[in-house]
């Protein structure tokens, strides 16, 4: 599939609780990506141990080849329905989408999942079956390009109930907003973010439900080389920097010494841009047939901690994290998390003689770290990631 699976989710607990009732699996392997949001019954601890069980047990079975009859039978026999009730322990929702640009959708008395293509609404027809006396609607879909699939928990649709809305927010208000609010660029990250700050305001900021948003966008693979460091062997300098400028995609060079070499090696003149001054990241540079250029440790050190900050996906509504600046970070955080799918990192371990100052007690083990931690993150989202050392 010359597609990509950009899934993400952000959740708020309910109100005076510590942890959240409802729990997002996203599990990816060679055949497919699979996307599981689990809803347990009330709130609270045991919520959240129901909700675990259930999106670990399906994603994992469903991993390992089970059927999704199978995995719901198994489901079914651990997690008994509540007498007193007569509800579910746990709802859930499960999307698979194949490297074929099939999906299998199957969801379980969660709200259902709403659809766009191409930024308007799409009905999705379901089948319903019984499997160990539980109902399940089961959908069978062929995705494309700006496919986006929206799964929510009951906190979703009950935003603003008895207060700021009557009777809640409701699917079709959802469904509407969502059509209304989408752009082409927007990340699955950012749609769900923005979906769950609205049920935020909606609650007044109490929420009355654990609320969860998980948003999956099928997007067209977007590739970024990034440059860093120079190599151990000077020799190598010419070829590297070829063969990284020859590269498909968007071009990024961290690093001082880096950047002069390419700008040696490309014969591209390299100017300082002071069009913005941020008084703890140091400015970028222009480099002709270069994306971004930044310096290297403490541009690095900083995007890191932005995308940790990105990557938190409970209680972080407050954290105004800001990808729209015109400094180095923001600049180089946006590229690795929003406007890229497939990253290859070019990275030199030579030393840099400006970190031997002891005055300037960098080394080189700091900045591959700083490459490694980064990278790691990278993968957990589901980027493809190369990394080449030299």
């Amino acid at each position: 599939m010359n597609l990509f699976v950009d899934a993400s989710y952000s959740a708020i607990n309910k109100y005076g609780e510590e942890l959240c009732g409802d729990k997002v699996d996203i599990v990816r392997n060679d055949d497919s990506v699979i996307v599981v949001l689990a809803d347990g019954l009330g709130s609270g601890v045991k919520a959240s141990i129901l909700s675990t069980l259930t999106s670990k047990i399906i994603g994992t079975m469903l991993l390992h080849g089970a059927t999704i009859d199978e995995a719901v039978e198994t489901i079914a026999n651990t997690l008994p329905v509540c007498k007193v009730r007569e509800l579910a322990y746990c709802t859930f929702s499960i999307l698979q989408i194949f490297k074929n640009q099939e999906a299998y959708l199957v969801q379980f008395d969660n709200p259902l999942v709403v659809r766009l293509r191409n930024g308007e609404l799409v009905d999705i027809k379901t089948t319903e079956r019984k499997i160990n006396g539980r109902r399940l609607l089961e959908s069978r879909l062929k995705v494309t390009h700006d496919d986006v699939f929206m799964m929510v928990s009951d906190g979703v649709i009950h935003a603003g109930v008895g207060g700021v809305l009557n009777l809640g927010w409701e699917w079709e208000h959802v469904a509407e907003y969502l059509e209304t609010m989408y752009k082409p660029d927007l990340s699955a990250h950012s749609v769900s973010k923005h979906m769950l700050s609205v049920c935020n305001d909606l609650y007044m900021r109490k929420p009355g439900d654990d609320t969860t948003v998980v948003t999956v966008k099928i997007r067209t693979p977007e590739i970024v080389n990034v440059m860093v460091g120079p190599p151990v062997d000077k020799d190598k300098d010419t070829i590297i920097v070829n063969k990284f400028i020859k590269e498909e995609g968007k071009k990024v060079v961290c690093g001082g010494t880096t950047s002069q070499i390419v700008s040696r090696v490309t014969g591209k003149k390299m100017e300082t841009n002071f069009d913005y001054i941020h008084p703890s990241i140091p400015p970028i540079a222009n480099l002709e047939g270069v994306d971004l250029t930044t310096e290297g440790v403490l541009t690095l050190g900083k995007t890191l901690e932005c995308i940790r900050r990105y990557m938190s996906h409970y209680n972080e509504l407050e954290d105004n994290l800001n990808l729209e600046g015109k400094d180095g970070v923001s600049k180089l955080s946006k590229i690795l998390l929003e406007e890229s799918t497939s990253i290859h990192f070019f990275v030199g371990r030579a030393m840099n003689p400006a970190h031997q100052n002891p005055e300037f007690p960098l080394d080189l083990g700091i900045k591959l770290k700083l490459v490694d931690e980064i990278i790691k993150h990278l993968k957990s989202l589901g980027k493809d990631v190369v990394v080449e050392y030299y």
